[in-house]
């Protein structure tokens, strides 16, 4: 996918989720999702961006907070985590 698409995919379901996409921070979360598809499993990386968005929603912590935890731990998990 190119970068117009992304940008283009998320204003679309950012408009269909009555989302701001300003408040889409695009490179962080694929950040995030290469680092969790790299150090712990593929299917790692839809499951954190979307734990990491749910962590925000909440409102317990930032997107910048909880992005910088789900990476962190998956490069420790890539250390401590065999396999």
């Amino acid at each position: 996918m190119s970068p117009s698409q992304i940008e283009a995919w998320v204003a679309a379901l950012a408009s269909e989720l009555d989302i701001d996409p300003a408040e889409v921070d695009v490179e962080r979360l694929l950040d995030v999702a290469r680092d969790a598809a790299h150090s712990v499993t593929r299917p790692a990386a839809p499951l954190t961006t979307f734990l990491v968005g749910y962590a925000a929603g909440r409102g317990g912590l930032s997107a910048e907070e909880s992005s910088a935890k789900a990476t962190a731990l998956a490069q420790r998990w890539a250390q401590e985590m065999p396999g």
